[in-house]
């Protein structure tokens, strides 16, 4: 649960991937999240408040994962891009980036030509089907 963010008040719907991940950070930061009032994912200097800024952290991810010039933003583009490729819908992948305008999504749902043609085929063979049966009715 977020309690502020750039849309106010939200909860985040995290896979249980990331839970894991999550989960796993807080074994080695000293118990679970929230154990001593923080509740942060990635705690600042002073351990009752979060860290304002993710420049330092995500550089050692992304060395440590060997992600060169990758940016943390990058990431959430690549989250929606595999939402709408998996045909879950702009809908359903905006709620979950938390976007509250569907042009948003679509600007960060970048379709490969992979799920473009997925579509196309689906389409293209419903419709030769639909031929076939018409000239197998009409001999």
């Amino acid at each position: 649960l977020l309690p502020d963010s750039k849309t106010g008040k939200k909860t985040i719907v995290l896979s249980n991937a990331a839970l894991s991940i999550v989960e796993r950070l807080a074994e080695t930061d000293g118990g679970p999240a929230g154990s001593k009032g923080e509740g942060f994912v990635i705690k600042g200097k002073d351990p009752a408040k979060p860290r304002a800024d993710l420049q330092r952290p995500w550089e050692a991810v992304r060395r440590r994962a060997q992600l060169e010039g990758v940016r943390l933003h990058d990431l959430r583009h690549t989250f929606a891009s595999i939402g709408a490729g998996s045909s879950l819908g702009l809908p359903i992948v905006g709620k979950l980036l938390g976007h509250s305008q569907p042009q948003t999504t679509a600007r960060y749902a970048h379709l490969d030509a992979d799920p473009l043609k997925r579509a196309s085929d689906i389409i293209g063979d419903q419709i030769l089907s639909s031929m076939a049966k018409a000239k197998i009715r009409g001999s």
